[in-house]
């Protein structure tokens, strides 16, 4: 399992390279920095709630990954179902036994906030070439800002790659079924918020 590990940690670190046109040498030395200290990766998002498709690629992180600290951005253009508290009190209940896993509020720059905790690199999952386009922008500009730490892109598993956070609210506004789409705690959280939706959930 750990060679397997270390094989799709580096075929994706090539493809990011091969995308940002880095040489050789910067390759080497991200991996011999990678087996001589501990590998944290900070997921972050909004996760606006979290969904099946955000645990998979932190799953799927998981085997690359010594840690992995998911992170919840506080500063979002978005407007949010969940507040910045809810939101991240689900996330700890969907992460409460998983030992790799830390959960952690942020704000500000996102590349201040991974130096901060000692990271090696951030991890960002992809679902369409739409994703990764803008993924792309925001990878080389993370890089701009501290080019000592790496963007890796991870897919979601094929069942769970295909639906968003935003998606997931609108199924739940109607009071559909989304008990496929979401941890167990969101569906609790959304009924805290006068969603009702017992009798559809199988």
């Amino acid at each position: 399992m750990r060679l397997i590990s270390k094989i799709i940690g580096q075929f994706v670190f090539l493809l990011v390279c091969f995308q940002k046109k880095l040489y050789f040498n910067e390759y080497s030395k991200f991996l011999t920095d990678m087996k001589t200290t501990e590998k944290i990766a900070v997921y972050p998002g909004t996760f606006d709630p979290i969904t099946l498709g955000h645990v998979s690629v932190v799953r799927r992180g998981l085997l690359v990954f010594d840690k992995i600290i998911v992170a919840v951005a506080k500063d979002t253009h978005k407007s949010t179902f969940f507040s910045f508290d809810e939101r991240f009190q689900i996330l700890r209940e969907v992460f409460q036994d998983e030992p790799r896993v830390e959960v952690r509020k942020f704000e500000g720059l996102l590349i201040d906030f991974v130096k901060e905790v000692g990271a090696n690199a951030i991890l960002r999952g992809l679902r369409t070439v739409s994703d990764f386009e803008y993924e792309f922008q925001m990878a080389l500009t993370n890089r701009k800002l501290d080019n000592s730490i790496e963007t890796v892109f991870i897919m979601a598993e094929d069942h769970v790659s295909y639906f968003s956070s935003s998606l997931v609210k609108e199924i739940a506004r109607l009071e559909g079924d989304i008990s496929h789409l979401v941890p167990p705690a969101v569906i609790k959280w959304f009924e805290k918020k006068g969603i009702n939706f017992k009798k559809k959930v199988k």
